[in-house]
């Protein structure tokens, strides 16, 4: 297989994103479905947080002044009451409101009860064990700004402040478009007669587009044909991002690219990723488009490699690190000079077991495997017993 160029896989994710433009688009929704969701403006806090005097402690409101020359040899005794007085106290619970007149909280620890006197041997600095009016978020204060990602815990505080909807990014639509006369529509309930497969790469790339923020949208099987293919992407160019898979070689039906160039704009063709080393990157109308190789680990790889990254930016999602995990190698990784190769391993404790490292259309090696040793295009592998970064596939 020869391409006249290869790009490195930094400079073509570089020119890829330079070439997406992010979501404008937004909806409002209930706070309690906007989980994964991304703020499209900031969100003011439209009340104090508490909006009253809490005690921390389960104990009792007091005058701090009524304990002035507290000490173990010289107890202060106060009556226990409903108001907060001179030579009084209140009961009160974790997270009540403290009377106006007291300014402190003793905790029941602290004090010797009895009957319905308690007894106190230290003293207490005004606002001990209270929290102030607007502690935790005051009015008006910026708690979330635009571009944020709300998490289970955000939902909670906009719930403490009484809002119920917020103003989102719509999820980027990314069109599927699978190409091949050897590809037969799921579900396949027979055995695909000999030259025939399954088509597994929709699936798995829909998955994984809703799985990262986006909406999959499923096209039917292209045969080989330049016009049929042309028809295809340029149907779906309202899409927020296409993802084409299938049809990237240099053999004579390998026609994604040229409609690419001829649509638009064909970035690039063939990079120093391996697998995935076919994979053409372009834009039309505005519209990224992500050629992926059809064979499903090459292309899977692929999809890491640029389309995860470009999903993030169409959509306008804030870019969150890779979990990775540091193991020691089992067996010795090989990879090709000027590729940047993704093994695939299984973990065992930290121990990284190598899968095979070769052979683009085994898709089974990456069911089989917990993650990816990316090894930059200037090293040349990994000998057994290294200490490696793995990237997890989940």
């Amino acid at each position: 297989m020869l391409f006249r160029e290869r790009t490195d896989v930094g400079e073509a994710k570089e020119m890829f994103l330079a070439a997406i433009k992010g979501m404008e688009r937004t909806e409002l929704l209930p706070a309690t479905s906007s989980i994964g969701r991304v703020l499209s403006t900031s969100i003011l806090a439209p009340r104090n947080v508490p909006h009253y005097r809490r005690s921390a402690m389960d104990g009792f409101a007091v005058r701090s002044v009524d304990l002035i020359g507290a000490s173990p040899t010289n107890p202060v005794m106060l009556q226990i009451a409903d108001d907060v007085l001179e030579g009084t106290c209140a009961p009160v619970n974790t997270g009540d409101y403290v009377p106006d007149e007291a300014d402190a909280v003793l905790m029941m620890e602290d004090t010797i009860s009895i009957g319905d006197m308690i007894e106190i041997r230290a003293q207490l600095h005004p606002g001990k064990n209270v929290g102030a009016i607007g502690e935790d978020v005051r009015k008006n204060e910026i708690i979330f700004n635009k571009g944020h990602l709300l998490r289970p815990c955000d939902i909670a505080v906009l719930a403490s402040l009484g809002i119920s909807d917020v103003k989102v990014y719509a999820k980027p639509v990314v069109a599927i478009i699978p190409t091949g006369n050897d590809l037969l529509p799921l579900p396949g309930d027979d055995v695909p007669p000999p030259g025939k497969t399954l088509d597994i790469n929709s699936l798995m790339i829909g998955e994984y587009v809703e799985k990262w923020g986006g909406i999959a949208r499923y096209c039917d099987i292209v045969p080989e044909d330049k016009q049929l293919i042309e028809d295809a992407i340029r149907s779906n160019l309202d899409a927020d991002m296409i993802v084409v898979s299938g049809g990237t070689s240099v053999g004579d039906k390998d026609y994604v690219p040229a409609v690419v160039e001829k649509l638009g704009k064909k970035l690039v063709h063939g990079v120093g990723l391996s697998p995935g080393k076919p994979t053409a990157l372009g834009v039309a109308d505005n519209v990224p488009i992500l050629c992926m190789p059809g064979y499903p680990a090459a292309g899977l790889v692929a999809l890491f490699a640029f389309g995860k990254p470009a999903l993030k930016k169409a959509g306008t999602i804030p870019h969150t690190p890779e979990i990775t995990i540091k193991a020691t190698l089992s067996g010795k990784i090989m990879s090709r000079e000027g590729y940047v190769s993704y093994a695939r391993v299984i973990l065992e404790g930290d121990i990284a077991h190598p899968l095979m490292t070769a052979g683009a259309g085994i898709l089974s090696s990456i069911a089989k495997s917990h993650g990816f040793v990316i090894i930059p295009e200037n090293v040349e592998g990994h000998e057994e017993g290294s200490i490696v970064d793995v990237v997890l596939i989940e």
